[in-house]
């Protein structure tokens, strides 16, 4: 296909003349054709506008008609497969292979969220019937259901450039609720996001749905990201980025005249605490499992691991040598972007610039390429010093050790929120580990037990979120079904005659939910 740089505005293409920038090939250091053009403040304002009317009609639309329109979004998505091939590599440096599971993990949420519509227990009907009679008062009959929030402006991520971008889990749980989405593409990936955009454009058309259900709309800078969230046809926002990136899209949200959410992922050191009976049962294995995923994607996932707690004694010099033996071993690799390899680079430089940190594996990045990075601190300087405990976004590690049991737990509560946390235990270790989980649960939004953080399932059950500052608000997950209730809010309808409620609540109950009815989970 002949790409074009322009953004999409409802079914139709922007207009040249703002600024403008190119992707970029991190793996060769060139710059990438086409030019890509910002949206100009005209059609940020008509995006808005197309999805403010959008919302009436796309807003009502029963679910399973919803769920038409996904299935057909994954197919556009999985149809464009070897344009994606053409373009994602070059513009992130990442594997074929990585472009092709990315592709199908996007497609498969967009069919995730479509067997969720039409299934429809989502909207978590309830219904308290009237009770005339009841004394002191008596209570109107009152029904609640989830409604669509309104227009969502999504912010794409650099690392995913499919699954968490424009065609990602923000835009399609937001789509799933019933809320039009206007896109904002990251600039590290433009053609990708072009083509990930045609997709969703070409679904909203097929289906016959308002041009204004998606809209895609590129910046050189700040300025469209800006507007969107300030703009008052916006409802909530969508984001998966950096912590500046975050609290900035949250202060501006916060101060509108009426302030909006923003559901905003922003990345986690993802503690790992190895106890003894597994330190001295497998430190080799160890070693190896999680050097395998740090250096996964050149560790550039929200959930690789950051900071690795240790106890001392059998095993511990054994795990502590063949994890630096291995990471010493990896290649320079390609980051996404410049910008990212040099905040890498600036992080790796402030921590080796401590007098508190021993720095195990030594090498010398350049350009996007980037190499791992592995430091050693003590327990004492790890509890009295932030600035040990910061994500820095590569494959960079502290390893801290423990002098005694409880000091796992001192570590545990120490943590800021965090997106996941992992035990590595045998079954010596179940005590202790007991006493961790609790603590644990606390600080984050995923706890392992003989796992890697890396590797995200997509499914029901799946929580990608935790407390501030993992995410904006610890109560939701930005992965899995379960990120549909970002984007909607309850309603309730009372004394409403039954020909004029959603279908959801209506007393024949004509899609056959599940609801609550006078206290009781019912179906029928």
């Amino acid at each position: 296909m002949k790409w074009m740089g322009l953004s999409l505005i409802g079914a139709e293409r922007g207009e040249p003349g703002g600024g403008t920038f190119t992707g970029w090939d991190p793996a060769e250091g060139r710059a990438l054709e086409p030019r890509y053009h910002s949206a100009h403040p005209h059609e940020v304002e008509r995006a808005c506008r197309l999805a403010r009317e959008a919302m009436p009609v796309f807003g009502a639309l029963p679910s399973r008609q919803r769920a038409v329109f996904l299935e057909r979004a994954a197919e556009a998505l999985l149809a464009a497969e070897a344009d994606f091939l053409a373009v994602t590599p070059r513009e992130t440096g990442l594997p074929p292979a990585r472009i092709q599971s990315e592709l199908g993990r996007a497609a498969n949420q967009f069919r995730q969220f479509a067997r969720l519509l039409e299934e429809g227990s989502w909207v978590d009907a309830r219904i308290d019937h009237a009770a005339p009679e009841r004394r002191p008062a008596p209570r109107p009959d009152l029904r609640s259901a989830l409604r669509p929030l309104g227009p969502v402006a999504v912010f794409g991520a650099s690392n995913f450039p499919l699954a968490f971008s424009v065609a990602g889990g923000d835009t399609a749980s937001a789509l799933a609720a019933g809320c039009p989405v206007i896109a904002k593409a990251h600039p590290a990936h433009p053609a990708t996001s072009e083509r990930a955009g045609l997709a969703l454009r070409e679904a909203v058309l097929a289906c016959g749905l308002p041009e204004g259900v998606f809209s895609l709309l590129f910046d050189a800078g700040m300025d469209v990201g800006r507007a969107l969230v300030r703009h008052p046809s916006i409802r909530a926002v969508g984001f998966t980025g950096s912590r500046a990136g975050g609290r900035a899209l949250m202060e501006l949200a916060a101060a509108r005249p009426e302030p909006i959410p923003v559901f905003a992922e922003m990345g986690s050191i993802n503690p790992v605490f190895i106890l003894p009976t597994a330190l001295a049962a497998r430190p080799e294995a160890l070693a190896e499992q999680l050097a395998a995923s740090m250096l996964l994607g050149a560790g550039q996932f929200c959930t690789s691991p950051g900071l690795i707690v240790t106890a001392g004694g059998e095993g511990h010099e054994t795990f502590r040598a063949r994890l630096a033996e291995r990471l010493g071993a990896a290649p320079a690799v390609p980051m996404l972007t410049e910008g990212i390899a040099e905040r890498f680079r600036e992080g790796v430089a402030r921590l080796a610039a401590r007098p508190d940190t021993r720095r195990r594996v030594e090498g010398e990045s350049r350009a996007a390429y980037a190499v791992p990075a592995l430091f050693e601190v003590e327990l004492d300087a790890l509890l009295s010093e932030p600035a040990l405990t910061e994500e820095v976004f590569g494959s960079c590690a502290i390893v801290a050790h423990v002098r005694e049991a409880g000091d796992f737990a001192r570590v545990a509560a120490h943590l800021e929120g965090q997106l996941t946390a992992t035990l590595m235990v045998e079954a010596g270790d179940h005590a202790l580990a007991a006493e961790l989980l609790p603590v644990l649960a606390d600080r984050v939004g995923r706890v392992l037990v003989n796992g890697v953080p890396t590797g995200v399932e997509v499914c029901a059950a799946m929580v990608h979120g935790g407390p501030y500052p993992a995410s904006s608000d610890g109560r939701f997950t930005a992965v899995g079904t379960g990120a549909i209730h970002r984007f909607a809010r309850p309603v309730c309808f009372q004394d409403v005659p039954d020909a004029l409620l959603p279908s959801e609540l209506r007393e024949s109950n004509p899609l056959n939910l599940w609801r609550t009815v006078d206290g009781v989970l019912k179906r029928g």
